[in-house]
């Protein structure tokens, strides 16, 4: 299926049967990612950074960890985000994205924890992101937000990525490509986060080798 398309109405019955909690889950993200063959981007000016898709429980159901960034914060401040910021120097991507993730909301994760690698997705304000997909056994409740970095902890529950409106698909005047955002609950998670939450649907959950690189940032994301 071509990038940017909505899955098809047979697959909803694939997304409800991953949507629980379990062992076989984590399998079948792992079988996936390891298949998937990932595109690695050089920086070419641009700082490297790192996030982490992290896979926690929500009562039975599966879900991605996702923030909002504190008020505070001078860059993309009160965005929805996934846990991550910038690389230290000689840090590699999985060390980057499991630091980020026990600065940012108090989880302690170590390698053996990643399932794999997305592709890495250049920002218009200046990084080369690489998404780490980690397996957690606590319940997005059990987070604590570091409050100097987040403002609140919310789960993305893998029923929520399965709904029929998302993504969405923008034009705007600035660019030739379209900005890519998904639904959450009552609002919408731009991309690159939501081009991220994307890629792990159509890779992690259903195994469809798409690409997310191509899609736009909104306006706010430039700077």
């Amino acid at each position: 299926m071509p990038a940017g398309k909505r899955p098809a109405e047979n697959n909803r019955s694939v997304y409800l049967e991953l949507h629980h909690y379990n062992p076989g889950l984590r399998s079948v993200l792992a079988r996936h990612l390891a298949a998937f063959g990932r595109r690695q981007l050089s920086p070419e000016g641009r700082r490297p950074a790192a996030v982490s898709l992290t896979v926690c429980r929500d009562g039975d159901h599966a879900a991605i960890v996702v923030t909002r960034r504190s008020a505070s914060l001078r860059a993309h401040s009160r965005q929805w985000a996934l846990p991550g910021g910038r690389r230290d120097q000689g840090e590699s991507a999985v060390e980057g994205a499991l630091r980020e993730l026990h600065e940012e909301v108090g989880l302690l994760a170590g390698p053996d924890d990643v399932l794999g690698q997305l592709d890495d997705y250049a920002t218009r304000s200046g990084y080369v992101i690489t998404p780490v997909v980690v397996w957690s056994d606590c319940a997005w409740q059990d987070l604590t937000p570091n409050p100097g970095e987040v403002e609140l902890v919310r789960p993305f529950r893998f029923r929520e990525l399965a709904r029929r409106d998302s993504p969405v698909l923008q034009r705007i005047a600035e660019s030739d490509g379209e900005v890519l955002s998904m639904r959450f609950h009552d609002d919408v998670i731009y991309a690159p986060t939501g081009a991220m939450l994307y890629q792990f649907r159509e890779v992690a959950l259903l195994g469809r080798h798409t690409r997310v690189a191509h899609f736009e940032q909104p306006l706010f994301a430039w700077r």
